[in-house]
């Protein structure tokens, strides 16, 4: 495993982080206790010590299992959690509907405090706004309790994690050019490389340290899914399963000469390009079973993606993956 340094902070991160969402949530398929520890310990042996979970995740679990699996290594690994939104309010949410948001410094505060608790540590290494709007990047009053939290060393950092979702670009450039982001994370595959475009530039002017997730674009470059791959009720990409696998296999058919050319699978393919150039410090790809843990774990040990390769997936990415857009968007 190789590490990198994030940003101008003084955190090192692994090239290949754990998300621990995936065993902290059912959205990719319910993975029992003791197998998730099993995973977040399997990982920090092979050399993550990168782990990023939220408060949202689970209402509490996210960070729950993380200090169950490793808090005997706690000053060996670099955590970084999420907060903003407020699950504590105990309201009904229907499927993945986005929770309400409050960003009040009452509420800040004690939403550290809870994370704390169930992190079973006294520091957060990140400590990221989850999916701001402009009305909290604009709130300065927000950003003067973290500077407090930061002073009293209950976190190291702040930073944020952005869309492209739930709302990103402006978002994002205002997180850079107006707060100075020390860190953001965002989505980035070969499949979604927008953001990179948008915010790369910024990012290396600022020194603003980048953590990717999604790299294998929910599943499909890592060749799991097919055209006959049905998803759980609870998968969270069950809703537009039809739609999302069609488009997606007809891009990724365009791949084949980066299998055929490079010596690693193309779940460690996406991982690298995520990595290319240099900017992205970590990457955050979905681990739900050991033997991929141990694949994209080795993922950071590969050789690097030549740059003509990058330069044909950029042009790729213009040209739709040679994808004609249904009529209806066109007409959009």
């Amino acid at each position: 495993m190789k590490y990198r340094q994030l940003g101008k902070t003084d955190l090192n991160l692994s090239e290949v982080g754990f998300g621990v969402w995936t065993v902290g949530t059912s959205w990719w398929g319910k993975i029992e206790e003791p197998q998730g520890i099993n995973l977040l310990r399997q990982a920090f042996d092979l050399g993550i010590t990168f782990f990023d979970t939220g408060d949202t995740y689970g209402e509490g679990y996210g960070e729950e299992i993380l200090a169950k699996a490793l808090k005997t290594e706690r000053h060996d690994i670099v955590i970084g959690t999420k907060f903003g939104y407020d699950f504590y309010a105990n309201l009904v949410r229907e499927g993945h509907q986005e929770r309400p948001q409050k960003w009040t410094p009452g509420f800040v505060r004690y939403a550290c405090e809870q994370s704390l608790r169930r992190l079973d540590t006294d520091y957060i290494d990140l400590y990221q706004l989850h999916n701001p709007k402009m009305d909290a990047i604009e709130d300065d009053e927000l950003f003067g309790t973290l500077d407090e939290l930061v002073a009293e060393g209950k976190i190291l950092n702040y930073g944020f994690a952005i869309g492209p979702d739930i709302g990103w670009e402006e978002e994002g450039i205002a997180a850079i050019e107006h707060r100075e982001a020390i860190a953001m994370q965002i989505i980035y595959s070969i499949l979604e490389q927008d953001p990179a475009r948008v915010w790369f530039p910024l990012a290396k002017e600022q020194q603003t340290g980048l953590i990717t997730r999604v790299p294998h674009a929910s599943g499909m470059l890592d060749g799991t899914y097919t055209k006959d791959t049905v998803f759980d009720a609870s998968d969270h990409r069950s809703h537009r399963r039809q739609e999302w696998l069609n488009t997606s296999l007809s891009k990724i058919a365009h791949l084949d000469f980066l299998m055929e050319s490079l010596d690693a699978t193309i779940g460690q393919i996406a991982i690298k390009f995520a990595l290319s150039g240099g900017m992205v410090a970590s990457v955050l790809p979905n681990i739900t079973n050991l033997p991929q843990l141990e694949e994209f774990a080795a993922a950071s040990e590969e050789e690097d993606i030549p740059q003509e390769f990058l330069d044909r997936l950029s042009d790729l990415y213009d040209e739709n993956f040679l994808v004609e857009q249904p009529a209806e968007s066109v007409a959009d």
